[in-house]
């Protein structure tokens, strides 16, 4: 049986997507899924459900793509460290935190400064901040829509 784990995790280490292929019995085994999600951050969701909540896994796979937060379990959403690592990759991870992580100053400035658009899934308080704003509108000028209406109405005459 060593020999065949020793193989699928050659196999994954070579392209993380083959972790699909990998039989279902072997999709919880977390020498095989950590290096795939090392290779390809979205073989999370070919991962068995309790590695999909295991915090190595899921952060090794949000490190290589951002957007693996998907596949994660609900609870790591929540997961602070997580989602920082998951939108300094991908901003647009936000989306995928939880709600008051979307309030999260440091969460968001990560974001909007990777992808400005980011902007869009922040909590209402982040898209009235200006620090939040600017740092958004420096990554991508139109994410600037995406600010509080009353930000907007005060800094529209000096963005625009």
């Amino acid at each position: 049986m060593k020999k065949i784990i020793k193989d699928y995790i050659k196999m994954v280490e070579k392209d993380g997507r083959a972790l699909e292929y990998v039989p279902s019995e072997l999709k919880s085994d977390r020498e095989i899924v950590l290096a795939a999600v090392q290779q390809y951050g979205d073989a999370l969701e070919y991962a068995s459900p309790e590695l999909k909540s295991d915090r190595e896994i899921v952060l090794a796979a949000v490190r290589q793509d951002g957007g693996a937060l998907l596949n994660a379990a609900e609870e790591l959403r929540s997961d602070r460290e997580i989602v920082l690592a998951a939108v300094r990759q991908e901003g647009y991870a936000l989306e995928l935190a939880s709600e008051n992580l979307r309030a999260d100053r440091e969460i968001v400035l990560a974001a909007v400064r990777q992808k400005g658009w980011a902007l869009k899934y922040a909590a209402p308080e982040m898209r009235d901040n200006p620090e939040v704003v600017l740092a958004a509108v420096l990554s991508r000028a139109d994410a600037f829509q995406y600010a509080s209406k009353e930000l907007r109405e005060k800094l529209g005459p000096l963005v625009g």
